[in-house]
């Protein structure tokens, strides 16, 4: 009866060899993704993911933000033009208004690494080419009133700085120019939903096809919790072990009696 019983669970044991080799390759698949493995990101090149991470500064290192001269990792700004519009008659409309004249996101890389990893270390990467940002920090709001004639203006600090075409319909009697500049400083947690693919031996979150890469700026840290895949790979080597040890003692102590 207990070779009976030993050879089973032996039998079990060989079945689940197999499922427990594959839940562990799976649950190291997801911890490496969550941790922000390059290899195991190369692992999902066109697929869209989701990550969480802690901004870091891109291949060439931290940059300056264009216009407050803030170190980050990103920076994008917009200068608005506020005016008094013109009625049909010619005159002004006291009502005030505003048109964007020029608007600016940056585009070089920069790193997103687990938290507790160094920021110059192993890291993947992330194009903010085509990408939407949400929640990213207002480090500069200035308002510069409508320059004079002969008078040197104070938007003269700024207005050389700005990048992009300055560009737009001037309608109506101009009040002030506003400026406003956003920037991702490094250590700043992030969320970021994007496609992989791999450039230049580098892992880069971009656009995902016809789409927008979404990057959520100082999103709250996640609870730890145990991640699906490792508690079956845990179980399943629990089952396999447990099978086997039991299995072989039955085997021996049967093969004794006998």
């Amino acid at each position: 009866m207990l070779l009976v019983i030993g050879s089973a669970l032996l039998i079990a044991a060989v079945v689940l060899l197999p499922l427990a080799v594959i839940g562990l390759r799976r649950w190291l698949r997801q911890r490496g993704v969550a941790q922000l493995r390059p290899r195991s990101l190369a692992a999902l090149e066109g697929r869209r993911v989701t990550l969480s991470g802690i901004a870091a500064p891109g291949p060439a290192g931290p940059i300056t933000s264009g216009l407050a001269g803030a170190e980050c990792v990103w920076h994008g700004h917009e200068v608005l033009r506020h005016y008094w519009p013109l009625n049909h008659d010619g005159g002004t409309v006291r009502e005030r208004a505003c048109d964007p004249i020029a608007e600016y996101g940056g585009e070089e890389l920069f790193g997103l690494v687990a938290e507790g990893d160094r920021a110059d270390g192993d890291r993947i990467f992330v194009d903010p080419g085509e990408a939407d940002t949400r929640g990213t920090e207002l480090c500069l709001k200035r308002v510069v009133g409508r320059p004079q004639p002969g008078v040197a203006a104070a938007a003269d600090d700024l207005l050389p700085r700005v990048r992009g075409r300055i560009s737009g319909v001037f309608r109506g009697e101009t009040i002030e120019f506003e400026y406003r500049e956003w920037v991702i400083r490094p250590g700043a947690r992030l969320r970021v939903s994007g496609r992989v693919q791999l450039r230049d031996g580098r892992v880069v979150l971009v656009a995902p096809e016809g789409g927008r890469l979404a990057i959520e700026h100082g999103v709250d840290a996640q609870p730890a919790r145990t991640p699906p895949r490792r508690r079956e790979a845990v179980a399943l080597t629990v089952a396999f072990g447990v099978c086997a040890a039991v299995g072989a003692v039955l085997v021996l102590a049967g093969l004794s009696v006998g």
